[in-house]
């Protein structure tokens, strides 16, 4: 037995409180290396007088990847204290226990070792992860305001072009606007969207706004407070919550405290705002950027020296970030913030952030952009979710940009979700474009059926589902700023067709949402040679199997349940299917 593969982490992924009663276990092994586990434990304080020890309950082979298998099993505790130990069986025949302490050999005189088991020593309900309820089945859709649409001309920008009448550049405004959006909310309704994630709308140069110059105003080429407030109160009524987007970890150059740092250097009551090596700091703007900007300075975002970085250290940072973050959730009732450039902000910092919004609105969500492995920012005391970006590569690696196999992508896929516990999984906001990213049908090179291929497979993953405006009617876009077109409402420039499917996809996910978001996952046939998948999620007494085929060949599906959804399938008179290449179908 590989025994160096053998990891658990208590108080972790691994180790976690799911319910106010019930504790979830996993235990990692060297894949296809161990013939069995069982889970020994019970209270800490009766380990003698009960002789648990010497009972066991056998544990479930989950996920697996490439290099390892995951064993799970939920267990109770009428104390609400646990003790716990796992039996070890290899395919070897090697027989060990392993436990707080190291790997021992499988004996009585071992098990019954109290300082050998790891621990819960009480389930603190205020530690255990939570996600509000209704984050998990939510239907996001993405809005970029300056260009989703123009419902009031006069508070265009000067320079506005005529909507559509080019692809943009960075510098093009469009005049998007929040009327704009309050005139298309029946529109986002009857598609079938549950939640609205908004770039950011407050006051900033930029079309984009992520450099901010007063975070306590809604930019006036976007409209008011007064508009927000109505389009807030609309969506609500409507069944339609609102996400906000936030940045706290840098100003726009034109932010007033930034434009005092300029005009009197280390004079200014700012200074200690920012991350200053030197002064006098230089005064670019978004108009006269250098080529190379590295060597300035202060710090920025990246290497953006209209983007200064805010010390998020500071005291006073703190109470100025902290009093708009909540200023918004109890002035306009948000739903959730949206926080880019998360990782680059201390988890100091995002604590009382948490703290402060959540004694607030108990329920507001809290999403955090960051592309990579998350953890540290997903223990219960940060964020709910952050966007998963790095679960969705696998899935385009496959079936998008075909650098990989699907046993690779389920590899990929079940390491991702084996890095958090299941309550973060059921609440990650999942996205397959969005306005940072190349468009996914264009990602598809503008193949359709594969691109209801990949939106059918995001859709039956854990996680709630985001769709990136436009992305139902066949918008196209390669990355920044080609990504960020005018939204097309004539009807006959929309695809019609695409619509209805994504439309029809929303209501097959609402149908069996409880499903999709607490069921277990089984992979029960992943074909690299024929590119064949079948998988099933599963959640008491219902199943749902979905098959899909990136093959060449038909795949041939016993129909033994209900049709729930399928694309580029042949239903056949002896009880069977073909799904066809680019196709799927889904059965309840």
């Amino acid at each position: 037995m590989n025994t160096a593969a053998i990891y658990h982490r208590p108080e972790s992924e691994f180790a976690y409180l799911y319910s106010e009663t019930t504790m979830r276990i996993r235990l990692r092994t060297s894949k296809d290396d161990v013939k069995h586990v069982s889970v020994i434990s019970g209270d800490p304080y009766t380990i003698f007088s009960e002789n648990w020890y010497l009972k066991e309950q056998p544990m479930k082979k989950g996920l697996s990847t490439l290099l390892h298998d995951y064993w799970e099993i939920e267990l109770t505790s009428d104390t609400r204290r646990l003790q716990y130990g796992f039996h070890i069986v290899g395919i070897d025949g090697m027989d060990c226990f392993y436990g707080d302490q190291g790997i021992f050999p499988y004996q009585e005189e071992t098990l019954a070792n109290a300082n050998y088991y790891f621990r819960m020593p009480y389930f603190q309900q205020i530690d255990r992860f939570k996600v509000p309820e209704w984050a998990k089945q939510t239907i996001w859709y993405q809005i970029f305001p300056e260009r989703f649409a123009n419902g009031d001309p006069t508070n265009d920008p000067k320079g506005t072009l005529p909507w559509g009448s080019k692809d943009p550049d960075r510098e093009d405004f469009f005049g998007g606007d929040l009327q704009g959006v309050i005139d298309h909310l029946d529109y986002l309704a009857d598609l079938g969207i549950t939640g609205i994630y908004f770039c950011p709308v407050f006051e900033a140069t930029s079309n984009h706004k992520y450099d901010t110059i007063d975070y306590y105003a809604v930019d006036p080429q976007f409209g008011d407070k007064e508009l927000l407030k109505e389009l807030i109160t609309k969506a609500h009524d409507k069944g339609i919550r609102i996400m906000l987007d936030a940045v706290f970890n840098h100003m726009g150059s034109h932010a007033p405290q930034w434009q005092d740092v300029i005009e009197n250097g280390e004079k200014s009551r700012y200074k200690d705002w920012f991350h200053i090596h030197s002064f006098p700091v230089d005064a670019y703007q978004m108009t006269d950027v250098p080529e190379t900007a590295e060597n300035l300075a202060y710090d920025t975002f990246a290497f953006t020296p209209f983007m200064p970085k805010l010390n998020t250290a500071n005291q006073e940072v703190q109470d100025y970030l902290l009093d708009i973050a909540t200023y918004w959730v109890k002035e306009f009732d948000i739903d959730g913030w949206r926080l880019d450039v998360a990782n680059e902000v201390d988890h100091h910092f995002w604590k009382k952030f948490r703290e402060a919004v959540t004694t607030i609105k108990p329920d507001i969500y809290i999403l955090g952009e960051i592309w990579h492995s998350s953890q540290a920012w997903l223990q219960g005391d940060e964020f709910h979710a952050v966007m998963n970006y790095a679960f969705m590569d696998s899935i385009k690696d496959y079936f998008v940009h075909k650098k990989i196999t699907p046993t690779q992508m389920v590899s990929g896929m079940n390491h991702q979700q084996m890095l958090y516990r299941d309550q973060v999984n059921e609440g990650t906001f999942n996205l397959l474009d969005s306005h940072d990213t190349a468009r996914i049908l264009t990602l598809c090179k503008e193949d359709k059926e594969l691109m209801k291929s990949v939106l059918a497979f995001m859709f039956l993953q854990k996680g709630a589902p985001c769709i990136y405006y436009g992305t139902e009617i066949g918008m196209t876009g390669h990355d920044d700023p080609d990504c960020r077109k005018c939204m097309v409402w004539e009807k006959d420039q929309q695809d019609l067709e695409l619509k209805g499917f994504v439309k029809e996809l929303i209501c097959v996910r609402k149908q069996v949402q409880q499903v999709l978001i607490e069921g277990d996952l089984t992979w029960r046939s992943v074909d690299d040679k024929n590119e064949q998948i079948h998988l099933t999620r599963h959640l008491d007494q219902q199943t749902i199997h979905a098959y899909f085929n990136q093959g060449t060949e038909p795949y041939l599906v016993d129909l033994e349940n209900d049709v729930l959804f399928s694309q580029n399938c042949d239903i056949l008179k002896d009880g069977k299917a073909e799904v066809q290449t680019n196709g799927f179908l889904i059965l309840c």
